[in-house]
């Protein structure tokens, strides 16, 4: 069986027992490569639609994300080919980084510890895990998505436009009646508090780039954190140089988050394929640090997130090879951890307040 699989997925070998595995580039696979294919397993960066499709014989087809607004999954249901994908593989990886992004905007850090909620558009499974975590910081949130009923946090999207702290974790939809493609217009923009921080880790579509240029020009007092953009890998420049940091789309690029993913996928093609054998984990070790004693509470909050992840790393990154090195960012990104994976060496040392802060951070139910 010949497995053709995009070359940024993690823990390939994961896959090596159940068949031929053959990589390639996400943005250039074609028809032709598919000819004498039995599964396909892709990213967000390759399109699955009818003229990939066109002639194959694939058995499987499975995507290594949350999202799947990049699979036309009635052309596969036309050709009854069993699909999957990975929601909520990479959800932690999505927090630890509006986690980060809170620790370089103290202010308004300091204003959700002290009880203003934190606006989450879109409660799906990052949106939620989102609010889990944060809850357990005694964060209060107030989320929005009309395609959910009765969930406790939902709220109007006016409330959650009043939020110091606004993040965008909605799915990329163009269907009626909430389609989410600039979901989000200047007028309802410029309702946000003063010197809010909007942050975009769902996708750049959500809202036009026209609209987020016209509120960073009119609007300096808010404070942008992009990881999205609209025409990916392309990215107005404009725009990245009026935002506070800008991110290659690798919000849920964590080593753990993408090894999640293949185990998931693997599981499920054993399943849908009839295959005995089924891939084994390869998840990495906790790392170990030691908690400097005497931090105050939002410092002890952003050390611990930095010893994890530091987004001004990935921000210097792309503004040092804007415009071509989008791709190349994401394809040679590091093994980056994530905070639920540090193993807190002294925590029977620290006062108990400390201890209980560094449990509710780190100590939270693992996905599964």
């Amino acid at each position: 069986m010949k497995l053709l699989v995009d070359r940024n997925m993690a823990g390939l070998q994961m896959l090596d027992p159940l068949g031929e595995v053959q990589t390639f580039d996400g943005r250039a696979l074609d028809a032709a490569a598919l000819v004498d294919a039995d599964v396909l397993l892709v990213r967000s960066v390759t399109r699955i639609d009818d003229v990939l499709l066109d002639g194959c014989e694939l058995r499987f087809v499975g995507s290594a994300t949350s999202g799947i607004d990049h699979v036309d999954r009635a052309a596969l249901e036309a050709r009854g080919i069993p699909f999957a994908y990975a929601p909520g593989s990479n959800a932690d990886s999505v927090v630890d980084y509006v986690l980060s992004a809170l620790c370089q905007h103290p202010a308004q850090f300091a204003r959700l510890l002290d009880g203003e909620p934190l606006g989450i558009i879109g409660y799906g499974h990052i949106g939620q895990r989102l609010h889990q975590r944060l809850a357990r910081l005694g964060i209060r949130c107030r989320a929005y998505d009309p395609w959910l009923e009765g969930r406790e946090a939902l709220v109007e999207l006016d409330e959650v436009l009043s939020c110091p702290v606004l993040c965008l974790h909605a799915a990329l939809t163009r269907e009626a009646p909430w389609p989410s493609e600039h979901m989000l217009d200047a007028a309802q923009l410029a309702r946000l508090p003063f010197e809010a921080l909007l942050l975009n880790a769902g996708r750049g579509e959500l809202i036009a780039t026209d609209v987020l240029l016209s509120l960073a020009e009119s609007r300096p007092d808010i404070s942008l954190v992009l990881d999205v953009w609209e025409g990916e890998p392309e990215l107005d420049q404009r725009l990245l140089a009026l935002s506070r940091y800008g991110t290659a789309h690798i919000a849920g690029y964590s080593i753990d988050g993408k090894l999640r993913a293949t185990e998931t996928l693997a599981g499920a093609m054993c399943e849908a394929l009839g295959l005995q054998a089924s891939a084994a984990g390869t998840g990495l070790p906790p790392v170990p640090v030691s908690v400097p004693a005497g931090l105050e509470p939002q410092d002890l909050l952003s050390w611990l997130v930095g010893q994890a992840y530091d987004l001004r790393e990935d921000d210097a990154m792309l503004r040092a090879v804007v415009p071509d090195g989008f791709d190349r960012l994401r394809r040679e990104y590091g093994q980056r951890r994530e905070v639920g994976m540090l193993s807190i060496e002294n925590l029977a040392a620290l006062d108990l307040d400390s201890q209980a802060l560094c449990a509710a951070l780190v100590d939270y139910p693992p996905l599964g």
